[in-house]
């Protein structure tokens, strides 16, 4: 197989712990909409689809209101939420130093993208970053991996797509790339499995061995 120099990563529920920012946010929103239908395993699909997605699936005819409402609150509580995954920063710098090319490929929009970047201090860590903004599909589409890859300048064969859910293990195949999921999903790490990627990595810092060779 060929050597790894291409990293692509989701960003929610991988580098960044947006999950209970998410599942607040839905609530927050679901709740005053629909009192008591929805509970906290109801929402934990949710995790990983687009807003559009979710919400259509919920009432078509309300998408936008409740789109809208999802990211006044969210933009709102975004900072109180979040922090970095163990290890995350340094992990990335490491991986960067060693010369990889990294990209963040994430459904959600650029601005919220950058604001997590600027807060665990790793947006120049990047080389290049595509969100729902940049394509016409988003994941599981192999799109916005294609995408990516075009601007890095890279093969299939020499990249790996890592994430914590299905849209991001089946992009990645979808794209014909490696993939490897990440055993703190919040969906956990046995349904991270049952996705049936590459590698799963206990520890983001799990990348360095695989980066160089060795399975993990």
């Amino acid at each position: 197989m060929d050597k790894i120099t291409t990293l692509l990563f989701d960003f929610d529920g991988t580098l960044l712990d947006t999950n209970e920012l998410i599942i607040q946010t839905f609530q927050t929103v679901l709740n005053a909409h629909y009192p008591g239908r929805f509970e906290r395993e109801d929402i934990l699909p949710f995790l990983g689809p687009t807003l559009r997605e979710t919400f259509e699936s919920i009432n078509p005819e309300k998408t936008e209101e409740l789109m809208a409402e999802y990211r006044t609150w969210n933009l709102a509580n975004h900072d109180s939420f979040v922090s970095e995954f163990d290890g995350v920063t340094e992990t990335l710098r490491q991986l960067k130093n060693k010369g990889l090319k990294m990209a963040i490929v994430s459904t959600k929009r650029n601005e919220m993208v950058m604001r997590g970047l600027r807060l665990i201090e790793a947006e120049e860590l990047f080389d290049t970053i595509v969100c729902l903004d940049d394509v016409q599909h988003a994941k599981p589409h192999p799109e916005p991996l294609l995408l990516a890859m075009e601007q890095l300048n890279s093969s299939p064969e020499e990249t790996i797509m890592i994430g914590d859910n299905i849209h991001d293990i089946l992009g990645g195949k979808n794209a014909g790339v490696r993939t490897a999921g990440v055993a703190w999903s919040a969906k956990g790490e046995k349904f991270i499995r049952e996705q049936e990627p590459d590698y799963v990595l206990q520890h983001i810092s799990d990348l360095l061995s695989i980066v160089e060779g060795d399975e993990a």
